[in-house]
């Protein structure tokens, strides 16, 4: 079986997380083809493919323009292990808290900043282990207001059990306090524990 992903204009990880869906359900002899505008997507490909012992090439078609290509080797033995479906990763049982103190992510030009911020909060829904709280003040609380980019995967985080907190003096400053879209509003003396406790803390 050959699949085609057409991955061209999609903001990092995108082609990443789709590449990796399809692989999940393939076998041996299927071929994956990824079409990407930027290297930057050929070369994160390219440690999927390492990473999962996949066969890695991909072509240059003209400028702007690649095919990322996994081929699946007929010949290799793939045994079924009941063991991959247990995960012993210690840290869903830990106390991962996730600050966003900005809408951005990063210094430098802003809209790439809330590119790459948006582009994180949706990589976190497609994680294997979440924060178990996720912190937003200063400008970071106008990402969890009506009208955000992040909304709906802030809205997944959340039913996938993931606490999600905002400052009400943050939201109050900037007047929104009336449009908080998902989780709840909290004080600083919440945040100050929240981060005391942690077990670890993340901030992009």
């Amino acid at each position: 079986m050959k699949k085609i992903i057409d991955a061209r204009g999609k903001a990092c990880p995108l082609p990443v997380i789709e590449a990796k869906k399809a692989l999940s359900n393939f076998v041996a002899g299927d071929t994956l083809e990824v079409l990407v505008d930027n290297f930057i997507a050929v070369q994160n490909l390219s440690k999927l493919a390492k990473s999962e012992n996949f066969d890695y090439s991909y072509e240059k078609v003209e400028e702007n323009n690649f095919i990322a290509r996994f081929i699946i080797d007929r010949n290799a033995k793939y045994e079924s292990n009941e063991l991959d479906s247990i995960n012993c990763n210690t840290a869903r049982s830990e106390n991962i808290v996730l600050v966003l103190s900005s809408d951005k992510m990063g210094e430098g030009d802003e809209k790439l900043g809330h590119t790459l911020m948006k582009g994180f909060i949706y990589a976190l829904t497609e994680q294997d282990v979440l924060p178990k709280t996720i912190l937003l003040y200063n400008n970071g609380a106008k990402l969890s207001v009506e009208g955000s980019d992040s909304l709906a995967d802030l809205k997944l985080l959340e039913s996938q059990g993931v606490e999600i907190l905002t400052c009400g003096t943050c939201l109050n400053y900037y007047g929104l306090s009336e449009k908080l879209a998902v989780g709840t509003v909290t004080n600083m003396y919440v945040i100050a524990e929240k981060k005391m406790k942690a077990s670890m803390i993340i901030q992009p």
